[in-house]
């Protein structure tokens, strides 16, 4: 009887392996290097293409707001500090950050709203410490492109949505041979210096 129990265990067990390694993390494009470096080289796609595709990948790209407001709550300045600390990460990089407005109002009231809220979220990301000039919040789509088609309040209508938009004008040429340098930058800049180490280990002591 204990021979058959160890042989369904193991024969479930084998049934569970059947995919192949990696395709937890394969979304489709996985091995695919050689053709995205076609792509590239085709001008079919471009870096700020490969960054904006990152950029909404890896941090939430949308605040929202309240009814009839352009005032940032606690969880639309969280998702912006998430949006900050990796807007940092590319200072050869542009943004911009397009409003939106749910349905209620004129057209014209709601294109100013929706460029309050845009004005709102770049003001804050300012604050974070990037530079004014690589942030952009001069569009505003008020409620023409609502993500819920409704005449009603619907709050995730009523929205910015950050972007990736360009490179600043000294940073043409990123993607010569330049990427690498930029995320080799950032990975030394993100160490902790041996001497704060140090320090830290003779705050705390030891036994």
């Amino acid at each position: 009887m204990d021979k058959w129990i160890i042989a369904l265990g193991l024969s479930v067990a084998v049934a569970g392996c059947t995919r192949e390694a990696g395709y937890e993390i394969d979304a489709g494009t996985f091995g695919n290097a050689t053709l995205n470096n076609i792509q590239v080289m085709n001008g079919e796609l471009t870096y700020s293409q490969i960054l904006a595709q990152r950029f909404a990948a890896e941090v939430p790209t949308q605040i929202n707001f309240a009814f009839d407001s352009a005032k940032l709550d606690a969880s639309a300045q969280q998702i912006l500090l998430q949006q900050a600390a990796w807007i940092k990460q590319f200072p050869e990089a542009r943004f911009r950050v397009y409003g939106h407005t749910d349905a209620v109002g004129s057209d014209a009231y709601n294109k100013r709203l929706g460029q309050r809220r845009a004005n709102a979220a770049v003001a804050f990301l300012t604050r974070q410490g990037i530079s004014r000039s690589r942030l952009e919040a001069v569009v505003s789509f008020g409620k023409s492109r609502p993500l819920v088609a409704t005449p009603d309040r619907d709050r995730r209508n009523r929205r910015t949505v950050t972007e990736v938009s360009g490179f600043v004008d000294r940073h043409p040429t990123l993607l010569d041979g330049k990427y690498a340098e930029v995320i080799y930058r950032e990975y030394i800049s993100s160490a902790i210096p041996i001497s704060v180490i140090q320090r830290q280990e003779d705050v705390g002591g030891g036994e």
